[in-house]
């Protein structure tokens, strides 16, 4: 997600509690991420209560409530039918057999795909650079953490906010085998934003423009391949082309690979 700092959101963010119990937890969150308790002009609130956290944009026809939930919904659907290592995002990051690399996503969003990963045993580290969009993610973390069928799952992940071209540019210690990106495509046909997240986000975040320099970065740091995902008819990001591409009905993920993954001990 594109970094925006909170006074650029469209019309303003105030942070709410949804019951008496969490006025001062939503006086914590709104310290920490410098957003106002009250803000009569606000067109989005950040809400908590006993879902945890949310993100609602105000007004006439806008979308509902974004939290994220591993416990239940699609994450829970996705964890147990969503069909393993056959899954493509699966292959094109080199799961296989006796093969789980450990993998940055360095723009990680609600989460999504690292869930999936991290089902499938990959240890994931997780950059996600909007602010509001990582509060999101990292009190959706906590809560699973407490839940015992999924608390193994998201022990394997491991959540940073902050610029992920500056992370990746210091990062320390062992790199990572895979960088996965999904930058934010600048859309212009309004049908493509289909999801309600993405209508919710886009006035929110913007789009990722500096996609080529976050591609070079990539490349830099990752040890054996980045795998980068964009619309299925979208152009590659800027700069060297993919090796080769793993192509569905919507989208597509574009492979650059360094060297072979291969089976420990191999």
């Amino acid at each position: 997600m594109n970094q925006a700092a909170i006074s650029d959101a469209p019309d303003g963010i105030r942070v709410q509690a949804l019951q008496r119990d969490y006025q001062a937890e939503a006086e914590g969150w709104a310290a920490r991420l410098g957003l106002p308790m009250a803000d009569p002009n606000a067109q989005f609130v950040l809400q908590l209560g006993d879902d945890g956290l949310q993100l609602l944009q105000l007004g006439d026809h806008a979308p509902g409530p974004v939290r994220v939930d591993f416990v239940a919904g699609a994450a829970a659907h996705r964890r147990l039918f969503g069909g393993g290592m056959g899954q493509m995002i699966a292959k094109a990051v080199g799961v296989q057999p006796g093969v789980r690399p450990v993998i940055l996503d360095a723009t990680a969003g609600l989460g999504q795909d690292a869930f999936v990963l991290a089902t499938l045993g990959c240890v994931m580290h997780l950059i996600e650079r909007q602010p509001i969009i990582a509060a999101l993610l990292q009190d959706g973390l906590a809560r699973g953490r407490m839940v015992s069928e999924v608390a193994p799952i998201l022990a394997r992940m491991q959540l940073r906010q902050g610029n992920a071209i500056e992370l990746m540019g210091a990062w320390e210690g062992e790199p990572p085998q895979v960088i996965y990106l999904d930058p934010m495509f600048p859309h212009r046909d309004k049908s493509a934003l289909v999801k309600k997240e993405m209508r919710l986000f886009r006035p929110l975040v913007g789009d990722d423009l500096d996609a080529p320099a976050l591609l070079q970065a990539a490349l830099a740091l990752a040890s054996h391949r980045v795998v980068v995902k964009r619309p299925r008819k979208a152009p590659a990001i800027e700069g060297p082309k993919p090796s080769h591409t793993l192509e569905g009905k919507s989208s597509r993920y574009d492979i650059y690979p360094k060297k072979a993954l291969k089976a420990a001990g191999a």
